[in-house]
């Protein structure tokens, strides 16, 4: 079997233009993978485009192979962009192994260690940012099942607050640990907004709500400050979705403060990404796959959970999305009772409905822009 082409695909949700890439072969068999990276969803089409040469001719099964061609031998750090191109390659090519082997994607990559994936929702607050809000919203999260959410509380602040926004920031936290009681984990969502100083007083002011964790309260790159606030926090910090190569992680984890990582298989491929949680499971750490892209995106954690003995919970917007978006996928994650059933059906176990890709194109003002303030609503910007 040969790679002969790599077709792409941006479908146009109003929140994140979502990236799709289509691997096609000389024996018909297609495989599906996404590419999708917060207001750059043609930048990162382009770069499908342009590193595809790479690998037709290849046989869809060398995936180590081809991360090599599309990586090392292009002798460049295109970061993220790079990482995105190259997962939505290697992922669909995961999905065609799955296919031709008639075996869903978490036997290939180990065999199922859960029956079921722990799921926590996000994207459920979309509204003003009110306490009042945010509990009403909450208690309705619980009402579906969920034993955990996620959420965040800080507007548009960036580095530092003054008096009234810290005080905005944790009546929302106070009001949301109220509405769902002392037995569901709440998450607090940083965005990277923060210096050590801020992030550390925020901290220590969430910690009586008793959350799970406090994600990436300060930006990714200098992981001497991740590592500070960790050592520092009273609450549990948790990292890892910035990250595109194997020696970022294997950094942070040499300090032992961070044991929640959230790596995100559409930097990575899922070969590297199987390869850093086994790198996590080694430092006694659990892994939180970020999956907050699209809906292959989150098929492809759910494939990669299952196969993870150290993997802790799911992310997951599925419930909160518009109808058509749910609909995108021939069948997309099943959530039950707050719980992702293990897909079904060889690869992915999913293609994209065409009909709904025509009907929403990619459109400019689709991201979000976490820093101005009423992002939290998702909608298109333009």
């Amino acid at each position: 079997m040969r790679i002969t082409d790599v077709k792409t695909y941006i479908v146009g949700n109003p929140w994140k233009n979502w990236v799709f890439a289509v691997v096609e072969t000389d024996d018909g068999i297609t495989g599906l993978g996404e590419g999708t990276l917060n207001g750059l969803a043609r930048t990162v089409e382009a770069a499908v485009h342009e590193l595809k040469h790479l690998v037709i001719g290849m046989d869809p099964f060398q995936v180590e192979a081809i991360s090599l061609r599309l990586s090392r031998d292009v002798y460049s750090n295109g970061g993220q962009v790079q990482g995105s191109a190259l997962a939505a390659i290697e992922c669909a090519c995961w999905d065609i192994m799955g296919k031709a082997t008639n075996q869903p994607l978490y036997n290939l990559l180990g065999g199922a260690c859960h029956q079921r994936l722990r799921a926590y929702a996000n994207g459920w607050y979309r509204g003003p940012r009110t306490p009042e809000s945010f509990a009403e919203k909450a208690k309705a999260v619980v009402a579906r099942g969920y034993t955990a959410l996620k959420f965040d509380p800080f507007g548009s602040a960036w580095r530092v607050v003054d008096n009234k926004d810290f005080s905005a920031a944790l009546e929302i936290i106070a009001a949301v640990r109220s509405a769902v009681g002392p037995d569901v984990d709440i998450m607090i969502e940083g965005h990277n907004r923060f210096s050590v100083h801020t992030a550390l007083n925020f901290a220590a002011a969430m910690a009586p709500y008793k959350p799970l964790w406090f994600e990436t309260p300060v930006p990714p790159f200098r992981i001497k400050s991740m590592v500070e606030v960790a050592k520092r926090s009273p609450v549990p910090i948790a990292c890892g979705e910035d990250y595109y190569t194997r020696e970022q992680f294997a950094e942070l984890l040499e300090y032992d403060a961070v044991h929640i990582i959230q790596l995100e298989p559409q930097f990575l491929g899922l070969s590297a990404a199987k390869q850093i949680c086994g790198m996590v499971h080694a430092y006694q750490g659990v892994t939180a796959p970020h999956s907050a892209q699209g809906p292959v995106c989150s098929l492809i954690c759910a494939h990669l959970n299952a196969a993870t003995p150290n993997f802790l919970i799911h992310e997951i917007f599925a419930d909160f999305n518009a109808p058509w978006e749910s609909a995108l996928l021939t069948r997309g994650p099943v959530v039950s009772n707050g719980y992702i059933e293990l897909p079904q059906g060889p690869g992915l176990g999913a293609e994209l409905n065409m009909d709904i890709v025509v009907r929403h194109p990619y459109h400019l003002g689709n991201w979000l822009p976490l820093f101005r303030s009423g992002w939290e609503r998702r909608v298109s910007q333009s």
